[in-house]
């Protein structure tokens, strides 16, 4: 039996979800353009139709936001228990023992439902405010119901209403990132939840995929990039010395992307019309403009465009997030694709069980034990 390292290539499962195909640089939600879906659609009526199939309607999206609303109050006994972990307990430990703490044993485990999806996307951002307010010596800030999901995520970490723009990015960011295709963190939450653990501890199992450096890493070094560029005089200068001696340059290049990332281009064009006089959107539009050029003339032929990873360095900038929120906040978004993909296992379930090939030795046939 031929094993295939990491499983790439391997087809794990048949899903309507999504799609991602890296040599034209597609991804598509359940039929739609996902760029077009962050350009135009919220992050309430992208989340309505990768859990539910379809585009919602103004009573289906107007029920929904009231759901979520109400949704996103932190119980008693979660506060409770965010207040009792440890101080250096990270952030994601933190998201994955709450959604543990979720499965009470007060509702049956399976089959999993909608509305326990709503409720986890809902909880994130919440779980991740109260938690970091604490550890800054601040009081919690209760969630706002007229602000839409991103919106509110920004108020509950700042106790400041956001700027329209700033919530604007964050929303076309967090629609990015709600899916992914066959991603680890969705084949670790599905194969936890092929077993019938329940949807909150499949949950968890994505949470624990989403920690690990090699999958929900953040956009620290492209910030690192920006911060140490500075200006937009002095980006040419100092990208075309990097590349001078055969350096790196962040945010460039992907691995499953050899085109545009249509991620990048759909951040892009909402950066571009949101630039007004922020000074994080303008310098990170001219370095992509500037790197680009440059890219093409250092290394032909080798297709290093932007990557999604650029652009939510931008916003993250712009809107100030602290660089210990940057992989719980990409699990704010991503937690819609898991538990879409729960859903959709659940209805044809059939429990993950790869085989392994054994490389080891074998006894001698009259090996007798001592």
């Amino acid at each position: 039996m031929a094993s295939v390292t990491g499983l790439e290539g391997v087809v794990a499962a048949e899903t309507e979800i999504g799609h991602v195909d890296g040599e034209r640089g597609h991804l598509v939600y359940r039929g739609y353009w996902a760029k077009d879906l962050a350009v135009s659609r919220g992050f309430e009526e992208t989340a309505y139709l990768l859990w539910y199939g379809q585009l919602p309607g103004e009573p289906e999206l107007s029920a929904l936001k009231g759901r979520l609303a109400a949704a996103r109050v932190l119980p008693e006994e979660l506060r409770r228990l965010l207040d009792a972990m440890p101080a250096g307990l990270p952030m994601m430990g933190v998201l994955q023992t709450a959604a543990a703490a979720l499965a009470d044993g007060a509702e049956p485990a399976w089959p999993p439902r909608a509305d326990q999806a709503e409720r986890m996307t809902a909880l994130v951002p919440s779980l991740i405010s109260y938690r970091h307010r604490r550890q800054q010596g601040l009081g919690p800030v209760e969630p706002d119901a007229e602000l839409d999901h991103a919106a509110n995520y920004l108020y509950m970490l700042t106790g400041r209403r956001p700027e329209p723009d700033h919530a604007r990015a964050l929303t076309a960011y967090l629609v990015l990132g709600m899916e992914h295709g066959m991603n680890a963190s969705t084949f670790a939450g599905r194969v936890a939840l092929s077993t019938q653990a329940g949807l909150y501890p499949a949950v968890c199992a994505a949470i624990g995929a989403m920690g690990g450096p090699l999958h929900g890493g953040a956009p620290s070094e492209v910030i690192a990039m920006l911060e140490a560029i500075g200006t937009r005089d002095r980006a040419e200068p100092w990208l075309r010395e990097v590349l001078e001696r055969g350096g790196r340059l962040m945010g460039f290049g992907h691995r499953i992307y050899k085109t545009v990332d249509p991620r990048a281009e759909a951040l892009r064009a909402v950066t571009r019309g949101l630039t007004g006089d922020d000074p994080a959107f303008a310098l990170a539009l001219h370095v992509e403009e500037t790197a680009t050029r440059l890219l093409a003339e250092y290394k032909p032929g080798r297709r290093l465009h932007t990557n999604v990873e650029f652009f939510a360095a931008a916003i993250m900038k712009a809107i100030a997030l602290p660089t210990a929120l940057f992989t719980p906040t990409f699990t704010a978004a991503r937690v819609v694709g898991w538990t879409a993909h729960m859903l959709e296992q659940a209805g044809h379930n059939r429990i993950f069980r790869p085989q392994s090939a054994y490389v080891g030795p074998l006894p001698a046939v009259s090996k007798q034990l001592p």
